[in-house]
């Protein structure tokens, strides 16, 4: 299981790291809402724990915001705003648990875990852009009802680029996703990735190279 941490305590943070490593789960961590924009882009999380007074702001607008559009990772905030009016919003806007500081590191490893069991998180198994439906269930893309035979690679960038619904996908998350993340953004592999998914996904084109940044799907 998968979690993400928001939190600009550098001590604090620290601490979370240690305690749900130590509790088996993997870890990533950010210290203001930029980078964990950046992280929920490129990776799937089962659980987000966000501090809700961030440097860029509070952290239950942003969670709000992506509620609004359909996003489905729960989520924790930790705050030291311990009134009923708080916790009523916290889980009004957008949080499944609100946790008040101070607190016991074992009630918040248990919280996450109770959190992480509502099932895995990520794109939904059957994506559609234009005429393309994506099946993640079965590794099944067709268009306009013919079956295409795409790589692994192929089938991961297009999965994300059509995530992404139009928006523009840069080039070092499309390589974190279908490679990892040491590949060198700066090689070809996604180039020819691409031009072999242009090829197989014929016309109309659907795949647009935004320059200076990576690609995005039209149509």
């Amino acid at each position: 299981m998968r979690v993400l941490i928001t939190e600009d305590d550098d001590n604090l943070r620290a601490a979370l790291e240690v305690a749900l490593r130590g509790a088996g789960f993997a870890v990533d961590a950010a210290d203001d809402l930029p980078a964990a924009e950046e992280a929920l882009f490129v990776n799937a999380y089962d659980c987000a724990i966000f501090d809700r007074m961030l440097p860029a702001g509070d952290a239950l607008r942003y969670v709000h915001g992506r509620r609004r559009e359909g996003w489905p990772v729960p989520v924790l905030f930790l705050t030291a705003r311990d009134s009923a009016a708080d916790r009523i919003d916290g889980l009004r806007l957008g949080g499944d648990d609100y946790l008040v500081k101070p607190f016991a590191m074992a009630e918040l490893v248990a919280r996450v875990r109770s959190l992480c069991r509502r099932g895995p998180v990520g794109p939904p198994q059957v994506l559609r852009w234009a005429d393309v439906e994506l099946d993640g269930g079965r590794h099944r893309v067709t268009r306009a009802g013919v079956l295409l035979t795409l790589t692994r690679k192929e089938f991961l960038v297009l999965e994300r680029l059509m995530t992404a619904r139009g928006q523009p996908v840069p080039r070092h998350v499309l390589i974190a996703h279908a490679w990892d993340e040491m590949a060198d953004p700066a090689s070809n592999v996604l180039d020819v990735v691409v031009a072999q998914l242009r090829r197989k996904l014929g016309d109309p084109p659907l795949i647009r190279t935004v320059r200076g940044t990576g690609y995005l799907v039209t149509g």
